[in-house]
């Protein structure tokens, strides 16, 4: 009779979070493996995740912006409306 709705996604922003702090002290924990200071690190997913967009300027500024890309059926579906009140304008339909 009645469906629960699912409750509204919580999505955490962090506001105190120092980016630079943390990349200093990956570079130095680098640093200290490559020395022999620490044992090498496992293999981890976590680790190249998000190094493609990094490299690419384009895909880095998109992601910064928040923007989403505008999908090619989206385009198409776009083109044919177009097209048809084109047609349906010069028939006199409308």
């Amino acid at each position: 009779m009645f469906t629960m709705r699912k409750p509204r996604g919580f999505n955490h922003q962090y506001i105190y979070v120092d980016e630079r702090k943390e990349k200093l002290a990956k570079m130095e924990e680098s640093a200290k493996r490559d020395l022999g200071m620490l044992p090498e690190k496992e293999f981890s997913p976590e680790d190249i995740r998000g190094k493609f967009v990094e490299g690419t300027t384009h895909l880095k500024r998109r992601k910064e912006s928040g923007r989403k890309p505008i999908h090619l059926g989206v385009i198409l579906v776009i083109i044919a409306l177009l097209i048809y009140l084109w047609y349906a304008i010069s028939t006199g339909i409308i």
